[in-house]
């Protein structure tokens, strides 16, 4: 059976999958977002507490996927609360080291003339730090987007959702009928979605960048 033959005849399944793989990618990235910059908020002030958030979600990524997918079957077992927890955790460093970069790369000069039209600390943080350091921002949480989507894929080694699961399956069975095409219908949507992320997240910061920041 041809590729194309194999994608008409499984188009559900693959549909299926790949909204999951959609799915387990935004509530992740959404999660990993929200703890991230927090973190980033937190500490950009503070040089000690910013160097140490940013090398313990630094050493998050030393840990090989399939092993702390693997450590995760312990205390919450198989399938997508596994999955999700090692996606947040993977995504948070660029996140996390993009909004202290991009919070402590804000002019000075610009900051103190905030504070001269009378912004305390809270309206200058988010009227004047963080539109300009949102650019830096965005550009770690597409970094963190891309690597989401591909290690979702591994999420399937603990019964995760997703176009992993084409993969695993054509892998598991390769050789029989069909199993290259799972494992090439699996490969190519998760490129797709990939590029299809990048795009959506490329608009979303022309959307909410000043053309005077973009300039």
């Amino acid at each position: 059976m041809s590729l194309a033959e194999y994608i008409q005849d499984n188009a559900i399944e693959i549909y299926n999958d790949a909204v999951r793989h959609v799915n387990l990618t935004l509530l992740a990235m959404v999660l990993a977002v929200l703890v991230g910059m927090s973190l980033g908020l937190l500490t950009y002030q503070r040089p000690i507490p910013a160097a140490a958030v940013t090398a313990t979600t630094a050493s998050f990524l030393t840990i090989p996927s399939i092993a702390l997918l693997g450590i995760l079957i312990g205390p919450v077992g198989l399938g997508t609360t596994n999955v999700l927890i090692a996606l947040v955790v993977y995504a948070l460093l660029p996140i996390t080291r993009n909004t202290v970069v991009g919070l402590r790369g804000v002019d000075p000069a610009v900051v103190e003339a905030g504070r001269g039209m009378g912004l305390g600390r809270t309206r200058l943080l988010w009227r004047v730090r963080l539109p300009l350091a949102w650019p830096v921002v965005l550009s770690g949480i597409r970094v963190s987007t891309q690597m989401t989507i591909g290690i979702a894929a591994i999420g399937a080694y603990v019964k995760g959702p997703g176009l992993g699961n084409q993969i695993f399956d054509g892998l598991g069975r390769f050789g029989a009928v069909n199993s290259l095409n799972q494992v090439l219908v699996g490969t190519f949507g998760i490129v797709v979605l990939a590029l299809a992320f990048d795009l959506a997240l490329g608009l979303v910061g022309r959307m909410t960048t000043s053309r005077g920041i973009r300039g």
